[in-house]
């Protein structure tokens, strides 16, 4: 028999209602007993058989209306049980009515007495919830008698933390099962939340050890940065799995699904606190102006574009050559953000006629150049177009900003402009200096940012140390000691949201990207959030730096310095001065060089550029042998006459008389 209760398949719902309609049956003889004191006689002088067939009406009649046995009894919860006594106390005030105008019409006669009603009201409620509840619990007992139970703990004992072991407890496909509470509030420690006992978050390695806990969820989202570490490292050291509930608002209709409560995501193990913004001079900047976002399809300029939203401006031009992750970003500003002043360009930065044309119709008051080439290993074969995009497309769009009247014009770009090893990040060294250079002749505030690695970022080591380790693996470092600084993608644009509002152009605004994280150790961590064993379950494999790697980031060049702004995460970097025909010159030497397609030749130029350009693990370290050659060799080497004539003074300005700005500047990545 009990075969058939427990199993999976559900009951009928005219089974569930045929008992509910026994449960008043009994309710309502209960009620006539109680009430007259197991007398029978009294019992039977009470019209019994003409109030019994009422009540029953009256009650069968109300669950049918609300359906109160539809639901399904193995998944009851507190709404349900709050649904039941409302529908009760309905059924019990129709009686009472009926009563009451039986009264009127014939005086000092009810067909039920009171306190009938009472006793029965109390009992059918009380006996229907229980009920529920009692099939509720034999059903999760029995249909997990025989399976081996992944224990969990909850870390949060408030609400969230109830609704997060409901949830978990409402799913039959998984075989968790709650085993305690823990919170760091010392009020909460040996109380018990819907039957579960709080422990205090330091006793953690120690529940652990006894429950053999599998599992820890988070459930709250906003728990602070220190604490949100530290249990995390002792899950980690204990191979626990790590688990967090998303935040109230993206819950589905209000309700939490257990599809939501995921896996920890490695950018909570790098949080830091959260940004502090000065959001009434970024509005300032922002409202009622036309803003412009190159590279809007990107994750960088997707998400300056879902920044930009909460200021109010008139119109965003999303402008991308990528169209299909455009179409993306639409669905999102429209259905998500309910936002729709913005238009969608499509084309490249280095497009004149399509560029010319959108300043021509749209005038943006602000423009965040976003877009640009940044796999390094890819630029490092391909540096023509690196060159045609990072240099060629920056300067392209920063003449027409200055011909079309831009008020701010904020440059994204990286930690590997400074000293660069790459042709990536000599390309975007390039791009900075010249709008440095543009910034000291036109009205319009040129604004650098510079900042290192996002997390989760397109070309990011994060999604792809995800494939590998969904795929089994191995997981593929470049170097045992490499290390990168990191930044999730909000807090980079947060930032850069800051810096452009406050900077007054010309300056490079370096953010406070914490300390460098080691490649290895965050491969590690990521192996072990996934619940898998390094070494036993999936391996990590050393390749080799990459063309143009190198082993350490840097922030600055070795030639620059910071100081302090308003925020404590933005610096500024005091930069040399260059003159601005002369870096026009060499830029247009550079971009003509593109129609020949000679790597060396390309190479040669942007290295005579930037001086501290030195490639590293590149077939170009051949053009770093002889530090010490002449300038005009070098111009010999790349065919350019014209820059041997203006050797002396290339030297002048850009080694000997180089001065600091003293203006902000600004970085991003």
């Amino acid at each position: 028999m009990h075969e058939f209760i427990f199993s999976k398949m559900h009951a009928p719902r005219w089974l569930v209602l045929l008992i509910d309609i026994h449960i008043v049956l009994v309710s309502i003889s209960i009620a006539y007993i109680l009430r007259f004191n197991f007398n029978a006689t009294l019992i039977l002088t009470n019209d019994l058989y003409y109030a019994i067939p009422m009540v029953i009406f009256v009650r069968t009649l109300t669950f049918l209306i609300t359906k109160t046995y539809a639901g399904l009894v193995r998944y009851t919860s507190t709404r349900d049980a709050l649904r039941i006594f409302i529908v009760g106390l309905s059924g019990s005030l129709i009686l009472f009515g009926i009563n009451i105008i039986q009264n009127l019409f014939f005086q000092n006669q009810y067909f039920i007495p009171y306190s009938v009603l009472l006793i029965e009201f109390v009992t059918t409620v009380f006996i229907m919830i229980i009920s529920r509840f009692v099939v509720k619990t034999f059903y999760f007992e029995y249909s997990n008698r025989n399976e081996t139970k992944e224990f969990v703990v909850i870390y949060g004992a408030n609400q969230l933390g109830l609704a997060t072991k409901r949830t978990i407890e409402r799913d039959a496909a998984i075989n968790y099962r709650v085993v305690a509470f823990i919170d760091s509030r010392s009020v909460l420690v040996g109380k018990n939340l819907d039957a579960i006992k709080i422990y205090h978050a330091e006793r953690l390695t120690e529940l652990i050890e006894r429950f053999k806990i599998t599992n820890l969820v988070f459930s709250n989202p906003d728990l602070e940065k220190i604490e949100k570490q530290e249990i995390i490292d002792i899950c980690l050291n204990h191979n626990v799995k790590v688990l967090r509930v998303p935040k109230l608002q993206d819950w589905i209709n209000g309700e939490l699904s257990i599809n939501q409560i995921k896996n920890i995501k490695i950018e909570d193990l790098l949080e830091r606190d959260p940004i502090v913004l000065d959001e009434k001079q970024i509005k300032k900047e922002i409202v009622n102006k036309v803003v412009m976002v190159t590279g809007a399809a990107g994750s960088i300029g997707s998400e300056i574009v879902r920044q930009l939203t909460r200021f109010n401006p008139k119109l965003i031009i999303l402008y991308d050559q990528a169209e299909s992750p455009l179409y993306d970003v639409e669905l999102e500003l429209r259905e998500k953000l309910n936002f729709y002043n913005f238009e969608i360009v499509i084309g490249s930065v280095t497009n004149e006629v399509r560029l010319k044309k959108t300043f021509e119709t749209y005038k943006p008051t602000v423009v965040y150049h976003a877009a640009a080439y940044k796999h390094v290993p890819m630029m490092e074969n391909n540096p023509s177009e690196s060159v045609r995009t990072n240099v060629a497309g920056t300067k392209l769009l920063a003449d027409l900003s200055v011909k079309y009247n831009v008020n701010k014009f904020v440059m994204i770009s990286t930690d590997k402009a400074v000293n660069p090893t790459n042709v990536m990040g000599a390309s975007k060294r390039i791009a900075e200096i010249y709008i440095q250079s543009l910034n000291t002749m036109f009205q319009t505030n040129f604004i650098t940012t510079r900042f290192g690695n996002v997390l989760g970022s397109n070309g990011s080591v994060i999604p792809r140390f995800q494939k590998q380790i969904e795929s089994g693996g191995p997981v593929t470092v470049t170097h045992p000691e490499i290390t990168r600084y990191f930044m999730t993608i909000p807090e980079a644009c947060q930032l850069v949201l800051e810096a452009g509002a406050h900077g007054n152009g010309g300056e490079i605004f370096i953010f406070d990207m914490g300390k460098s994280v080691k490649i290895t150790d965050l491969a590690r961590k990521m192996i072990k959030l996934s619940g898998l064993e390094l070494g036993k379950d999936i391996q990590i494999q050393f390749t080799g730096l990459r063309p143009g790697e190198k082993l350490y980031e840097e922030l600055l060049n070795d030639k620059e310095n910071t100081v302090p702004t308003h925020h404590p995460q933005i610096m500024v970097a005091k930069v040399r001065t260059y003159n601005f025909e002369i870096v026009a010159n060499l830029i247009s030497e550079l971009i003509n060089s593109l129609i020949h397609h000679d790597n060396f030749e390309i190479v040669g130029i942007m290295k005579r550029i930037v001086p501290e350009f030195h490639s590293e693990n590149s077939v170009y370290e051949e053009l770093d042998m002889n530090n010490q050659i002449e300038l005009n060799d070098i111009a010999t080497e790349t065919n350019s006459a014209n820059y041997i004539d203006q050797k002396a003074e290339i030297e002048n300005q850009i080694s000997e008389q180089a001065k600091p700005n003293g203006k902000l500047i600004s970085l991003i990545h």
